[in-house]
């Protein structure tokens, strides 16, 4: 809400106090004085009563009889800010800075509504090319947008073609077909990561391997990789491929993975799901692999609502895949099929809005990154907080901010912080939680970090993925701040 629409002065008129109330979602009004220290409050309400009792619409609202209006200060938790709402038997509370003066309203509605994780945020583009759409009668898998879209992810990931899919999880299943993998091969895995990164390796009936993180970015150790390439090459059973995760958009140490991956000859698949618009060195996350995956889901940076694409330099692959993702139609005047294939192309009308999503990329890596520059600053001081790290010479996309707690220092478990937030209103969610411990690849082989070091399970156990939205507030996220904190220096207390 744009609180200048709410603020009037004394010498206002009851004609511009109903003006201004016409505008605002939130029905009430701030009368301040010069130095904006507040001095009461209007609402539709007080103008009825006023124009009843004999008052006309040029009645100045500093004459009008009024009570104090309930404030507090700025940054209060909302459990706080809802009782006070309850107490006084009123929707909106006027909140202050520590002079007094009016920083912004907190109603009911907005307290009591869910701030999610990572909802989606969405512009005018989108629209304008979703009705292009409609207007060339394109909705079906072609058209001006999905070509527009798939040039525009060349450009921004670096890569020199493109195919868009129904899913990230879709690109990943299709970058295993190119390379042809099948029963008995030996596909290596991030173990801290979505399941979706595992998934196409069962798909094809594969063996995924699953390789540790590594405390510096939480991604694929590469000390871990290479100790399971030795000892592959020693058994000649090299993986038929290596898929990289960068979680929550930090890009892996693609240096030192990509390094191994050569020495051993063995293809490697960057699921950048998570990372579009970060970057490692000076090329894009998902530029470093023979393929890459980026996921355009309802939560990630930028959405289609559901979709992802596939990226190379190799057109051979790219072209392969494309036939795989519209049923394998062999070149021919009929209907031919010759290979199993699936219907996994994106359809013209997700890719419109891809496509508008795509121009503010970087506005909204740069607005997630200071929603976590931000949660650094409010919560970085208290001792046992930490955050995910950034390797050197990177730029994340903060896709999500994650906190980690240490259970030496913060008497509170990630998990007694998540539900302790869920009753604010306020979703979090811990982190991935390891391949290594799912039931579906219970029997999978894990290479640790360390010989006795398992990091993503220590990771997994003390991290909470907080709510990133580019689109969040910063009252919004003040709110978290003060709850999260709220909650410690009570348990601390306690």
């Amino acid at each position: 809400m744009s609180l200048e629409r709410h603020i009037l002065l004394p010498s206002a008129t009851l004609r511009q106090a109903v003006a201004a109330l016409e505008t605002c979602s939130v029905k009430l009004c701030v009368v301040v004085s010069a130095d904006r220290h507040v001095l009461r409050t209007m609402t539709d309400g007080d103008v009825r009563r006023a124009l009843l009792s004999g008052r006309d619409l040029e009645t100045l609202v500093s004459e009008l009889p009024g009570r104090p209006p309930v404030t507090m200060a700025q940054g209060t938790a909302a459990t706080q800010l809802i009782d006070q709402l309850n107490a006084n038997q009123i929707d909106v509370i006027v909140l202050t800075d520590e002079e007094g003066r009016v920083a912004g309203l907190a109603d009911r509605t907005s307290l009591t509504k869910t701030l999610f994780l990572s909802p989606p945020h969405m512009g005018e583009a989108e629209a304008n090319y979703v009705q292009l759409a409609f207007d060339e009668n394109f909705l079906a898998p072609a058209g001006s947008n999905l070509t527009a879209f798939e040039a525009a992810l060349c450009e921004v990931s670096g890569r020199a073609h493109a195919l868009a899919v129904s899913s990230g999880t879709a690109g990943l299943h299709l970058a295993l077909r190119v390379l042809d993998v099948g029963p008995g091969d030996q596909i290596y895995v991030s173990d801290l990561t979505f399941v979706a990164s595992a998934q196409p390796i069962l798909y094809e009936h594969a063996t995924p391997v699953l390789i540790d993180s590594e405390p510096e970015s939480w991604n694929m150790s590469p000390q871990a990789l290479g100790r399971r390439l030795a000892l592959d090459a020693e058994r000649d059973t090299l993986p038929k491929a290596i898929i990289v995760v960068h979680l929550y958009g930090q890009s892996a140490d693609m240096a030192a993975i990509m390094a191994l991956a050569q020495k051993y000859d063995v293809p490697v698949i960057e699921d950048a799901a998570e990372s579009l618009g970060a970057t490692y060195g000076n090329r894009a996350s998902g530029a470093h692999g023979l393929m890459s995956v980026y996921s355009f889901n309802g939560n990630k940076i930028i959405t289609t609502s559901g979709g992802g694409a596939l990226v190379s330099d190799r057109a051979d692959l790219i072209k392969r895949a494309q036939k795989l993702a519209t049923q394998g139609r062999d070149p021919a005047d009929h209907y031919q099929h010759s290979e199993i294939a699936y219907n996994y192309r994106m359809s013209n009308v997700l890719a419109g809005i891809g496509r508008g999503q795509l121009e503010v990329l970087d506005s909204r890596v740069a607005a997630r990154r200071a929603v976590h520059d931000r949660y650094v600053e409010g919560l970085g001081d208290i001792p046992g907080i930490g955050f995910q790290p950034e390797l050197p010479g990177t730029q994340g996309n903060r896709w999500l901010t994650v906190l980690t707690l240490d259970p030496d220092l913060v008497p509170v478990h990630a998990y007694q912080l998540m539900r302790s937030l869920k009753a604010s209103g306020i979703e979090t969610r811990p982190a991935w939680k390891p391949m290594q411990m799912q039931p579906l690849l219970r029997d999978a082989a894990f290479e640790p970090h360390g010989m006795d070091e398992a990091i993503s399970v220590s990771l997994f156990l003390r991290s909470l993925c907080l709510p990133s939205g580019s689109a969040m507030t910063r009252s919004e996220q003040d709110g978290v701040i003060t709850a999260i904190r709220d909650v410690l220096t009570k348990r601390v207390a306690a």
